[in-house]
């Protein structure tokens, strides 16, 4: 009988413990704190996922870049020998290589008056544009900021209905438990 009495003594006491250790979970899961940290956790670990992709993406387009210029010093290198023996009958290619050889020299001379006056204009007909497109732009921007400012606030909201529930529940829950140990112990007690 007292060798039942002691088991039943552990055992409560076990389970005290495994509940508490359990309800210590529970409260960390649903503390408010907690869980902003876990959720800054989550979006700093998408930008850092982000940031890789996107930083990986530029050195792999520097690596690109550097080979691309590599391959176009080697054809130009080549190129005199390549165009003579590809354009050997051929007039309408020499012709197209020609012109190409033209706009490469157009390109390294500083442009004229005319090409300049020319650049003024079309750059004055861009303008309104580039104005109508900042515009939209910050339209854009406005029209998302709210609906973001109210999901922020709705997320709050559900946080912390989430939290007073859990709260509640885990008190519930110790109070059954408190409610249970005290039955046991009486058990135990009246069976001595």
């Amino acid at each position: 009988m007292a060798q039942d009495t002691e088991e039943l003594k552990r055992e409560i006491e076990f389970t005290r413990q495994d509940m508490s250790g359990t309800l210590d979970a529970i409260g960390d899961r649903v503390s408010p704190g907690r869980m902003i940290q876990r959720r800054k956790n989550r979006i700093a670990q998408a930008f850092g996922s982000l940031r890789d992709s996107v930083m990986g993406t530029a050195h792999e387009a520097k690596e690109n870049l550097s080979e691309a210029s590599d391959n176009a010093t080697e054809a130009v290198k080549h190129a005199p020998d390549m165009v003579a023996q590809r354009t050997a009958g051929a007039p309408m290619v020499a012709g197209g290589i020609a012109f190409g050889i033209g706009m490469l020299i157009a390109i390294a001379f500083p442009a004229t008056e005319a090409e300049e006056a020319a650049g003024e204009k079309l750059r004055g007909a861009i303008e309104p544009v580039k104005e109508d497109l900042v515009q939209s732009a910050q339209q854009v921007a406005q029209n998302v900021k709210e609906p973001a400012k109210q999901s922020v606030e709705s997320l709050k909201e559900a946080s912390a209905e989430a939290a007073r529930s859990v709260a509640s529940s885990a008190k519930e829950a110790t109070s059954d438990v408190k409610d249970e140990a005290m039955s046991s112990v009486e058990t135990v007690r009246s069976t001595e």
